[in-house]
């Protein structure tokens, strides 16, 4: 590397940290034409472009920086990301192979049935919700909680996340992290109902927990969210600080997440069968199919 090649890409990253992604640009590209060799330029041009969703750009310079050294994790990583995001599954298969993953051969999409839960932070630099979802590579996860409709998810989208942790969230006895949400790369049909019913004792509210999960409906207990300071939400959430959500007696609100609004209306016919004391409140569709008419 030339003294012309480090002092540009010092500026570069003082650009980049300020938001100005035109001049780091410009910037790391000057770097890399003082010191074509040099991998670090590349890297970060690849992780401004990452951070601007533009794969096709940030594929092809982590790239040129994996090639240039074909130790860089990060470079791989990233490379593994903007291959997934353009459905380049021999490139991601590659790139995740040389991060160290033991990704299965093959063709097509990256299917990965034991990576479990992980909490995923939607919309992170706008209105963040963290939701749980099920990894199926090590860049997709599938979203297994009902989202407020704020957010404009569903249970059952199909997400592209980061692989640097955001974050802690206990899953059981098991700290895992947390990642954000980088794209949505595909809307499941499932529309979002909010449902506000009086139910005074647990086994009736986990009746009906244990019915909609048998019949493959999105359930979540949305009276029972907390909401965490950015501080403990991006680090390991406790309780010092944090009220709990308020007991509201009997009532409930629960995020229901179904195909049609049938299949709401049956489950809740059903579970209200010899169950005198329940009685349905409220029942609305706050986030509509995406095939479905908008009023």
């Amino acid at each position: 590397m030339t003294p012309e090649a480090i002092r540009r890409h010092k500026t570069a990253l003082s650009l980049m940290d300020r938001g100005n992604v035109r001049g780091a640009e410009r910037q790391f590209r000057k770097a890399i034409e003082a010191a074509p060799d040099w991998s670090h330029p590349w890297y970060n041009l690849g992780l401004l472009y990452k951070q601007q969703h533009d794969w096709r750009q940030s594929f092809a310079c982590n790239q040129e920086a994996t090639k240039l050294d074909p130790n860089d994790k990060a470079g791989w990583w990233n490379l593994g990301i903007a291959a997934t995001a353009l459905g380049k599954w021999s490139e991601a298969r590659l790139a995740w192979l040389a991060y160290g993953v033991p990704v299965p051969p093959g063709q097509g999409p990256i299917v990965m049935n034991n990576l479990g839960l992980t909490p995923i932070r939607l919309n992170p630099d706008t209105g963040p919700e963290v939701v749980w979802c099920r990894r199926i590579d090590p860049a997709r996860a599938i979203i297994e909680n009902v989202p407020f409709p704020i957010s404009n998810h569903r249970y059952g989208d199909l997400l592209l996340h980061d692989g640097e942790p955001k974050g802690y969230r206990m899953h059981g006895s098991q700290e895992v992290p947390v990642f954000n949400e980088l794209e949505r790369l595909e809307i499941s049909e499932y529309a979002t109902f909010e449902v506000v019913l009086e139910a005074s004792h647990d086994f009736d509210r986990e009746a009906l927990v244990d019915l909609a999960q048998e019949r493959e409906l999105g359930i979540d207990d949305w009276s029972a969210v907390r909401m965490l300071c950015k501080l403990c939400s991006e680090g390991r959430p406790h309780d010092d600080h944090h009220e709990q959500p308020p007991d509201e007696g009997p009532l409930v609100r629960y995020g229901i997440a179904a195909k049609e609004e049938a299949d709401v209306d049956d489950l809740l016919a059903d579970w209200r069968q010899g169950r005198f004391g329940c009685l349905i409140l409220e029942l609305d569709c706050v986030l509509p199919n995406t095939d479905k008419p908008q009023l």
